[in-house]
């Protein structure tokens, strides 16, 4: 009997329960938040679970101060997670930029909702695509990862931690209202089965230490505040001893530089899955959980004889501008169903570059897009 594997623990969870599940594998020891629909579960469980790890929870008065507790909580050393939605998003983006220009590890949760303003509290979206990218102003570098089903949620939230602390990077972690909370199956696996990734320390003395001088992977070791490296932190553009600059030269190198390490990382953080594309002639591309509508209409599609296959982006931003380029040479149509007027299309049609056509299908009135809507689309457009 003791010979015999471990089973992983199986759970009937809530997508964001499965997210703070996910959180705490990956490590998690700080959370700090504000409470907004459809975001507030998860903050609810790291409230309950946190203190018995030794972790911290903390509501803060608004959105602008959780993100700003993240940060001093990350650079104190402490895997850090704040979660949103739309409206709360939008007011964490000026401390976004700032730990993206101090190369802060931490991760967001946006649980999407109808915008803009307050929008739609309860009801799904996808709006906030181009948001993820470039809600905070200036070239910064970021993550972004879309799960479409609960499991997925917990295995992205630990992903996301990893590449935040590979990185040095904020990471997004993007759901929206439907699997935030809806529930499902999730298989909970065993600690030692998790790879969890952990900042770079300094492998030198406090006297030697420059807090932004990369390694060769162009990612610099952090020392964290409280164990005797003494740093400056700012949010103007910096030297590698942290101090500001004005030398042209050094600010170039500087930007180039923090986008470089993710951009040439690429390979590494691109996550997607293919269904059927190997002859697919028409090709849909989808996250969250409108892939979920997406994959069931592939199948009803193969049931009618039409070659559709799906492409599923569970890494938005960095973009998969290479595979989506092959993809439109191989097909002659793509179809990208989302929930808002177009954001990810966009990207799909400059990354095709014409060499297929590129149709949007968006639904912004709260509601679910549904397989038979998205079969009617294809019908419709080979027609065309």
């Amino acid at each position: 009997m003791n010979n015999l594997k471990k089973k992983n623990n199986i759970k009937l969870l809530q997508g964001n329960e499965a997210c703070a599940e996910g959180a705490l594998l990956a490590g998690v020891k700080f959370f700090a938040g504000y409470p907004i629909t459809p975001s507030s579960e998860i903050a609810e469980n790291m409230a309950r679970k946190l203190p018995k790890i030794g972790g911290k929870f903390i509501q803060m008065e608004d959105e602008i101060a959780s993100m700003a507790a993240v940060i001093g909580a990350s650079i104190a050393g402490l895997k850090s997670l704040t979660a949103t939605s739309g409206p709360g998003m939008c007011l964490k983006q000026e401390n976004l930029g700032f730990a993206s220009i101090n190369e802060i590890p931490c991760v967001v949760v946006n649980a999407q909702r109808g915008g803009p303003s307050t929008g739609l509290p309860t009801k799904p979206s996808q709006g906030d695509m181009m948001q993820a990218r470039w809600g905070t102003h200036g070239d910064h570098p970021i993550i972004a990862l879309a799960p479409s089903t609960v499991n997925e949620i917990l295995t992205l939230t630990i992903k996301a931690f990893n590449f935040s602390e590979k990185y040095r990077t904020p990471v997004i972690l993007l759901l929206d209202e439907v699997i935030a909370h809806m529930r499902e199956k999730v298989e909970i696996p065993a600690p030692e089965d998790i790879e969890v990734v952990n900042r770079k320390k300094p492998t030198v003395p406090p006297e030697e230490y420059l807090p932004f001088r990369p390694d060769e992977d162009g990612v610099p070791p952090m020392a964290n505040f409280g164990e005797g490296y003494r740093y400056h932190i700012t949010g103007l553009v910096h030297s590698e001893k942290g101090l500001p600059i004005s030398d042209s030269q050094q600010i170039d190198h500087f930007i180039r530089r923090i986008n470089d390490k993710i951009n040439k990382n690429i390979k590494d953080i691109l996550i997607y899955e293919e269904y059927l594309l190997d002859d697919a002639k028409i090709a849909l591309i989808a996250y969250g959980s409108v892939a979920r509508a997406a994959e069931r209409t592939v199948k009803l599609a193969r049931e009618e004889g039409l070659k559709v296959g799906l492409l599923k982006l569970l890494t938005i931003w960095p973009f998969c501008f290479e595979k989506v380029n092959r993809l439109a040479q191989q097909v002659d149509l793509i179809i990208v169903p989302e929930m808002n007027l177009g954001q990810m299309a966009l990207e799909v049609e400059r990354a095709s570059q014409g060499k297929c056509r590129v149709v949007p299908y968006g639904r912004v009135d709260g509601e679910l897009i549904n397989p038979i809507e998205i079969l009617g689309k294809i019908r419709e457009e080979i027609k065309k």
